[in-house]
């Protein structure tokens, strides 16, 4: 019996590892093998589109990391924002954000009120609401908020900090920062 242990203890540590992962003995294709599979005979694939990668940032480092190739916090969105991407800003921030920070972003909401160690804070009473400085908090996290990164895509990302930014503008504006047309349409509904 001893010298069954003893065989099967130096089998284990001579680094074969085919002996005990089922996973190294199966067949499969190496990456630059070829492969009959595919009419390019290529075994490796382009990963699917829209697919994020978690070991580098790509793209233009604007987009990727809110900063510019200096190093320093952009001080404008890096991306076109449409009408469809303040929509889509919008669902995400209510999806991700407004759990915590609240639909208007005021720090208040159902989950805030449970908070014990500290609430989220009144995202209108920010010092620094620019919007590389609040990709980068939404990017990297900051104190109890984690990272979104792995559920949100930058582009996802710039969608959310340009509603934000529109609405903290909302919370904030006057009769003055309407268009004329819009002006004269409140100042006659507030008329009748």
């Amino acid at each position: 019996m001893r010298r069954v242990l003893l065989l099967a203890l130096l089998c284990a540590g001579c680094g074969d590892t085919t002996i005990v992962d089922p996973m190294e003995r199966q067949p499969k294709f190496r990456a630059f093998a070829a492969n009959p599979l595919y009419e390019d005979g290529r075994a490796m694939r382009n990963p699917p589109e829209g697919t994020v990668p978690r070991e580098r940032p790509t793209m233009l480092p604007e987009i990727t990391t809110g900063r510019d190739r200096n190093g320093q916090i952009v001080s404008k969105i890096p991306v076109a924002i449409t009408w469809e991407a303040m929509l889509r800003g919008r669902t995400l921030f209510e999806i991700h954000c407004g759990v915590c920070h609240g639909l208007l972003g005021d720090g208040y909401s159902l989950v805030a009120t449970q908070m014990s160690l500290r609430p989220p804070p009144n995202l209108h009473q920010l010092k620094n609401t620019g919007p590389g400085h609040v990709f980068q908090i939404a990017t990297e996290g900051y104190g109890l908020m984690p990272s979104y990164a792995a559920q949100l895509t930058p582009h996802e990302r710039w969608a959310v900090v340009a509603y934000l930014q529109a609405l903290l503008r909302s919370q904030k504006a006057t009769l003055a920062d309407a268009p004329p047309d819009i002006q004269q349409k409140l100042r006659a509904e507030a008329g009748q």
